[in-house]
């Protein structure tokens, strides 16, 4: 009898345990249907007209007669290409700087010594809880006293520094035994050389992090360019799309095919970088 109750009672946990699984991969289905849908309605309103976008009454995802010129439209109605160039050159030359900037800084911050390094290292990283809105105003002002208004100079000097970064590659250097730094030490080997040649390879996974990280959102960045940039010239893909929306009428389907190009270099740089993404990520702290 006793043997009986324990059965139920292990049968009882056990779909209980089923139907919990069962529970979170549901919610985690809809989640992700919710985050997938808009996307692939995107992709939909790419192929469309403009008519039939916002055709709800059957909705179709693929028309009758897909609109793929949409996509060679896109590159004659603005001057997409310079758009792209533009984002392209800012985007690199951010997350390289990014890279470097922040790494550099991590590296004494973790394993060197010097006066006031704990209080200079919150004041830092006591940045990221301040909201860009509070501080775009003084650094409008700075930028314009430069003479640096309307070039993509301001944005690369804003941007060029992260105390995110800082944070984040910090925390991975922490977890690298500061028996390699002493002992390249008494090799004789300067600090400069202890970063390039151990500091750097070993922090694969927390340099694809952080490029993952940066590069989007510097070719999502919307405001920024918005405020410093106003020559045509100059101007990113992001406020390039924003030309499509006339004071009267938009061409959505043109815009649905710009936003599916401006999604393709984003989605490369994660596809080649997704390998070190989750260990760097893990790595620096930051899971959970």
């Amino acid at each position: 009898m006793n043997q009986t109750a324990k059965s139920k009672k292990f049968r009882s946990k056990k779909r209980a345990a089923i139907l919990g699984k069962v529970g979170i991969y549901a919610i985690l289905l809809l989640i992700t249907a919710c985050m997938i849908v808009p996307f692939l309605w995107m992709l939909s309103a790419s192929i469309k007209s403009d008519r039939e976008v916002f055709q709800m009454n059957p909705f179709v995802w693929i028309p009758e007669i897909p609109k793929w010129d949409n996509y060679i439209k896109i590159w004659t109605k603005i001057p997409l290409l310079k758009f792209v160039e533009n984002t392209v050159f800012l985007t690199i030359v951010v997350t390289f700087l990014q890279l470097l900037t922040s790494s550099f800084a991590a590296y004494s911050f973790a394993k060197l010594e010097f006066k006031h390094k704990n209080a200079l290292f919150l004041a830092y990283i006591a940045t990221i809880a301040m909201p860009w809105q509070v501080y775009m105003v003084p650094q409008f002002i700075m930028m314009r006293q430069m003479g640096l208004n309307d070039k993509l100079l301001a944005m690369i000097c804003l941007q060029a520094f992260s105390a995110f970064g800082v944070f984040l590659m910090k925390q991975f250097y922490e977890g690298i035994p500061g028996e390699l730094c002493e002992a390249a030490r008494i090799d004789g080997m300067s600090e400069y050389k202890i970063y390039a040649k151990i500091m750097l390879p070993l922090s694969k996974p927390a340099l694809s992090t952080l490029t993952i990280f940066t590069f989007v959102s510097t070719w999502n960045d919307y405001l920024g360019p918005l405020i410093y940039l106003k020559s045509e010239s100059k101007k990113t893909i992001q406020l390039g799309l924003k030309m499509f929306i006339g004071q009267y009428s938009s061409e959505y389907g043109l815009i649905m095919a710009g936003s599916v190009l401006s999604l393709i270099p984003v989605i490369i740089v994660f596809l080649c970088l997704q390998k070190y993404f989750v260990e760097g990520v893990a790595s620096t702290g930051l899971k959970g």
